[in-house]
């Protein structure tokens, strides 16, 4: 009886450091599961240092081994996503390099996923290690907002380290759009998916590539795939705007019919233009930023682009 294949997706920025350690720590991992072949698929998101060198040197002392090089850095969901469609297993899990997603706990993950009925088996942190107090409350807002306001179902903490059987796997490759947010790809495909919760470790070597800024438009780029909230959103102020300047009128012709007092006020009235000019501003803003996805989704764009696999060199 032939084996099964896990296919081991692992996006790479700059982790020369981690890509060794988790290369011997997967090594373990593999002959503890002797009845299941691997194949671990390094994306090189366009790395400045040994990353390509070291995983050259991987793929030729191991065939298990392959790799991916992009021309530039395409971010961290395209090569998601390229691996996504590198697998040759029967089952796919994606990785990070920096050992926070533990190769030990793939055991576990592939047991229950032929023992039991899902389809998918991912793992959630409610530690939220090394984030400052900023930045653990936007985070925890973040997930609140975005399971409410989205039709694809996000669970706090979420990493993307998760185990999936070549059906999800098949279906989130049917969503071609270029601009990506995996998270909520996972959620709106649907398939039955068991969390599991684990603190998740400090990184391994090297530091986190993700800083506030990225996070933020991350969240922004998840809102404006999976919601229309703040388009809906923008039409209920303009709504309320127009009711409550409908009421101003009126009480400024009865005032003035009644009591004979003239309108006055210009700093007052400076004031309420410049609020609702900027709350204009701000909508024509969201406005803009999906029409701006629109642009980018026609143009028909690849997601990445490869200079170099394990094949070609």
């Amino acid at each position: 009886m032939a084996k099964e294949k896990i296919s081991l997706i692992i996006p790479c920025f700059n982790e020369e450091e981690s890509i060794p350690l988790f290369y011997e720590e997967t090594n373990k991992v593999s002959k503890k599961m002797k009845n299941v072949d691997f194949e671990m698929i390094f994306v090189n998101d366009g790395s400045k240092d040994k990353t390509l060198p070291i995983l050259r040197e991987l793929s030729k002392k191991d065939k298990r081994v392959r790799y991916i090089s992009f021309s530039r850095n395409f971010g961290k969901e395209a090569g998601m996503y390229a691996g996504l469609e590198a697998v040759t297993g029967d089952y796919a899990a994606i990785m990070d390099a920096d050992m926070q997603d533990p190769p030990e706990k793939l055991i576990e993950m592939y047991e229950i996923i032929k023992t039991e009925d899902y389809d998918c088996v991912a793992l959630y942190t409610e530690s939220h290690k090394g984030y400052n107090f900023i930045r653990k409350a936007l985070t925890n807002c973040w997930y609140k907002l975005i399971d409410k306001i989205s039709d694809s179902h996000q669970v706090p903490g979420a990493r993307d380290f998760r185990l999936m059987t070549r059906q999800m796997v098949d279906a989130i490759l049917d969503m071609k759009e270029y601009n990506r947010y995996t998270k909520g790809m996972f959620g709106f495909v649907g398939f039955e998916t068991k969390w599991l919760a684990y603190d998740a470790p400090d990184r391994a070597a090297g530091t986190s590539k993700f800083n506030l800024r990225k996070l933020i438009k991350y969240a922004m780029e998840g809102i404006m795939a999976f919601s229309t909230t703040p388009l809906l959103l923008s039409a209920y102020v303009g709504i309320t705007f127009c009711f409550i300047a409908f009421l101003a009128i009126i009480f400024i012709i009865v005032k003035t019919l009644v009591w004979g007092d003239p309108t006055s006020g210009w700093p007052s009235m400076a004031c309420i233009i410049i609020f609702v000019s900027g709350v204009q501003l701000f909508f024509l803003g969201v406005i803009g930023m999906y029409l701006s996805k629109i642009y980018l989704e026609i143009k028909h764009r690849p997601v990445y682009i490869v200079k170099e696999t394990e094949k070609t060199k």
